[in-house]
C-alpha cells in the first residue's frame, strides 16, 4: 500500500490530472500486489466502472445546465426571488441564495450553478454598492447547494462508485439537508446586510409576486417535474434526464425564444467536454477501489477509526474533518470516487447507515467547493466579480462556518437525512 500512497502523492504534486493520478496508481498498487499478470484485469474494471446504465443520466443533466445558463432562463427565477423578498435588507444577497437553491433542483452541479447565477446577479449586486468581494462569497455559497439538493451529478457518480445506496434514495435524502443549507446561508446573508446596511428593494407586492411567478413558471416545473418523477417512481434518473434536457431546449427555442440553434450546438460541446472527464473519473475510480478492496484498506481503515474513539459521533467528526481537508485540496467528484472505496466501507462495517454515511461524505467534500486552495466555485465567482481570491476568502468565511454547522448536525441527527427515504419507502 505504500507505493500506491507515494505514486499518488508524488503525482498529485507534480500537477499531473487527478483521472491519470488514480490510473496509473492503481496499476502501481496491482503490480505490488500481484505482479504485472494481473493488470489484464484493470481493463474490465474499467468498463465496468462506466458501464451503468444510470451513468446516461450523467451528460443530460449537464446538457441541462448548458440550455438553461444560454438561453437566460435565471433571469426570470432572479425576477420571481427578487418580489418574494421586497423591503428585506440586502434583499439582492437573498435574492441570490434563493436562485441557487431554485436552480439546484435543475443542474445538480456547484461550478454551472456558480457561473450561470454570477453572471446574473453579480453586476446587479455590485451597481447597488455590495462588495464586490462579498458578492463572489455569497453566490459561491449559494451554489454548493447545487449538488445537495436533486437532480445531482455528485449523487450520481457516488452511487455508481460505492454501490451501496442507490441514486433514487441518495436524491430523496439530500432534500432536506438541501434546504436547511439555504435556510443557514439566508440567516447569514441577513446577519451581514443588517451589520453593514446593504440596501433594501419596493416593498413586497402580491401582484408583482403573481406576475413574476406566473413568467417563472415554466422554468420552475422543470425540476418539479424531474423531482417529483423521480421520487413519485413515475421516471427513473435516466428518463427524468431526459426529460428535463428537452423541456429546457423547448423553452429556450419556443417557448421564450433566447435560445439559438448555435447555442444548442455549444451546449452539445460542452456536454461532451464535461462529461469525458466525469467518465474518465469514474472508469478510474473503478480500478482504485478495486484495488483497495483487495488491498485491505478499508478495514484496517474501519480499525484505526474505532480505536480513535468508540463514540459514534466522535467516529462520523473524525471522518468528516479528513473530508473536509482532502476537499480544500481536491474538487468534490474525484475526492469522492478516491475517499469513497476507503471510509465508507469502514463507516458501515463498524454499524453506520449507508445512506447517512453517502449524504455526510456528500456534505464535507462539497463544503471544499469554498475552500481555499482549490475551491472552485469561490474562484469562479471571484473571478466574474473582478476580485482577488484573497478577499473572496475572507468573505466567505462565515458562510463556510454556517455549511459546517449543517454538516455536524446531520451527523449528530441521522433522522435529517433518514426522513424523507423512509417516508417514501426508499430506506
Amino acid at each position: 500500500m505504500t507505493i500506491v500512497l507515494s505514486v499518488f502523492a508524488a503525482l498529485l504534486v507534480i500537477g499531473m490530472p487527478i483521472g491519470l493520478v488514480m490510473i496509473i496508481s492503481a496499476l502501481a498498487g496491482v503490480s505490488a500486489l500481484g505482479g504485472y499478470s494481473q493488470i489484464s484485469i484493470l481493463a474490465y474494471q474499467f468498463y465496468a466502472g462506466i458501464s451503468d446504465y444510470v451513468l446516461v443520466a450523467i451528460p443530460f443533466f449537464i446538457l441541462t445546465a448548458e440550455l438553461m445558463n444560454r438561453s437566460r432562463l435565471t433571469d426570470r427565477l432572479v425576477a420571481f426571488s427578487t418580489s418574494l423578498f421586497g423591503s428585506v435588507p440586502g434583499a439582492l444577497s437573498h435574492v441570490n441564495i434563493m436562485v441557487s437553491m431554485l436552480f439546484a433542483g435543475i443542474t445538480g452541479a456547484a461550478v454551472t450553478d456558480a457561473i450561470a447565477i454570477g453572471k446574473t446577479l453579480i453586476p446587479s449586486m455590485k451597481r447597488e454598492g455590495y462588495g464586490a468581494a462579498y458578492c463572489a462569497a455569497v453566490t459561491a455559497s449559494g451554489s454548493i447547494i447545487g449538488p445537495i439538493i436533486p437532480p445531482s451529478i455528485v449523487m450520481i457518480v457516488y452511487a455508481t462508485s460505492l454501490q451501496n445506496v442507490s441514486v433514487t434514495s441518495l436524491f430523496a435524502a439530500g432534500v432536506v439537508p438541501g434546504l436547511l443549507m439555504g435556510v443557514s446561508l439566508l440567516v447569514v446573508s441577513s446577519w451581514i446586510s443588517i451589520r453593514r446596511k446593504y440596501p433594501r428593494h419596493e416593498p413586497i407586492k402580491v401582484s408583482r409576486i403573481f406576475k413574476t411567478g406566473f413568467q417563472a413558471a415554466p422554468t420552475l416545473l422543470i425540476p418539479i417535474i424531474i423531482l417529483g418523477g423521480i421520487l413519485s417512481g413515475i421516471t427513473t434518473v435516466t428518463d427524468a434526464s431526459v426529460l428535463g434536457a428537452f423541456m429546457a431546449l423547448i423553452l429556450g427555442v419556443f417557448v421564450y425564444k433566447t435560445l439559438t440553434w448555435r447555442d444548442v450546438w455549444q451546449s452539445l460541446i460542452a456536454t461532451i467536454s464535461f462529461s469525458g472527464v466525469v467518465f474518465l473519473l469514474l472508469g478510474a475510480a473503478a480500478l482504485l477501489g478495486w484495488f483497495i478492496t483487495r488491498s485491505g484498506l478499508a478495514a484496517e481503515s474501519a480499525e484505526f477509526i474505532s480505536t480513535l474513539s468508540s463514540h459514534k459521533l466522535i467516529q462520523m467528526i473524525i471522518v468528516v474533518v479528513f473530508l473536509i481537508i482532502l476537499g480544500m485540496f481536491i474538487d468534490v467528484i474525484p475526492a469522492v470516487v478516491v475517499a469513497g472505496p476507503v471510509l465508507v466501507p469502514a463507516l458501515i462495517s463498524i454499524g453506520f447507515d449507508p445512506l447517512h454515511v453517502a449524504m455526510v461524505a456528500i456534505l464535507a467534500l462539497n463544503v471544499g467547493n469554498l475552500t481555499p486552495p482549490v475551491g472552485m466555485s469561490l474562484m469562479t465567482t471571484a473571478k466574474i466579480s473582478n476580485v482577488s481570491y484573497e478577499s473572496a476568502i475572507r468573505e466567505v468565511i462565515p458562510f463556510i462556518v454556517s455549511q459546517i454547522g449543517i454538516v455536524l448536525l446531520v451527523c449528530w441527527l441521522p433522522e435529517i437525512v433518514l426522513w424523507l427515504p423512509r417516508t417514501l419507502g426508499m430506506n
